[in-house]
């Protein structure tokens, strides 16, 4: 056992040289690049500071915007947004007074903003980006159809329902307009946002059912197709066969 240890310490020992060794190369390395850091930071000093101060500042300035002006800005334009959505929600369940309903949700009432009051004092806010949905879809709703093209083309979202929503009242609008080339090529869009079985077949429906009336009959049978293929259950494809009989007579 006594011996066991003696070369267990001795081989220790060795290793331990080797280390400082190793060590010293190391240590010596280092000071030999830290001299040409130094040398190079010197040399470029200005460059450095300045362009580190231009990150910090940029870094200081996004995380005090966001924390002293959006932040809040978010909470009170969702607070603002809530009494503006119950206007909306109360014209499209009372059709007595619907249209001074729907100008209160656009112009605000019991001193809360309306739709057209959020998206000017609230920019940059997801309040602000639902506000030109809900303020396009007032203005349809009020027959205002240019005014509804005009806010919803602002609107954008990731909510693939939403956004084809959009797009499909912006087609909607153009129809009312009798502008159909337009109205076909926003139902288009509508249509290829996704293929959701709620506002895909809706707009499809639409885009073939305006084709036809343009005497564009084989993109009308097309759409009409791609209901019945892609979403047989729909609503939409109930009657779908009956349409692209129609469509192949004319």
């Amino acid at each position: 056992m006594a011996t066991y240890k003696k070369k267990g310490l001795k081989r220790k020992s060795s290793n331990i040289d080797t280390n400082q060794s190793t060590t010293a190369e190391v240590f010596d390395t280092l000071d030999q690049s830290a001299s040409r850091t130094e040398r190079i930071v010197a040399k470029y000093q200005k460059h450095i500071i300045g362009t580190v101060l231009a990150i910090v500042f940029m870094v200081l300035g996004y995380l005090g915007y966001s924390s002293l002006i959006l932040e809040p800005n978010s909470e009170e334009a969702n607070n603002e947004l809530f009494t503006a959505q119950n206007y909306f929600s109360l014209a499209l369940e009372d059709n007595e007074n619907s249209d001074s309903l729907f100008l209160l949700s656009l112009n605000g009432g019991e001193g809360k903003y309306g739709f057209l009051d959020i998206i000017e004092n609230y920019s940059g806010t997801n309040a602000s980006q639902l506000s030109y949905y809900s303020a396009g879809m007032a203005y349809y709703n009020l027959n205002d159809f240019e005014n509804a093209i005009k806010y919803l083309k602002y609107f954008d979202s990731d909510d693939v329902v939403l956004k084809a929503l959009a797009l499909g009242g912006i087609g909607d609008s153009f129809a009312e307009l009798n502008q159909l080339d337009d109205a076909l090529n926003y139902y288009e869009l509508a249509s290829n946002v996704s293929d959701n079985s709620f506002t895909t077949p809706k707009f499809l429906l639409k885009a073939g059912n305006t084709a036809s009336v343009l005497n564009k009959n084989k993109l009308a049978t097309k759409y009409y197709t791609s209901i019945l293929d892609k979403f047989p259950k729909s609503q939409e494809a109930f009657y779908i066969d009956i349409q692209i009989e129609k469509n192949s007579l004319k």
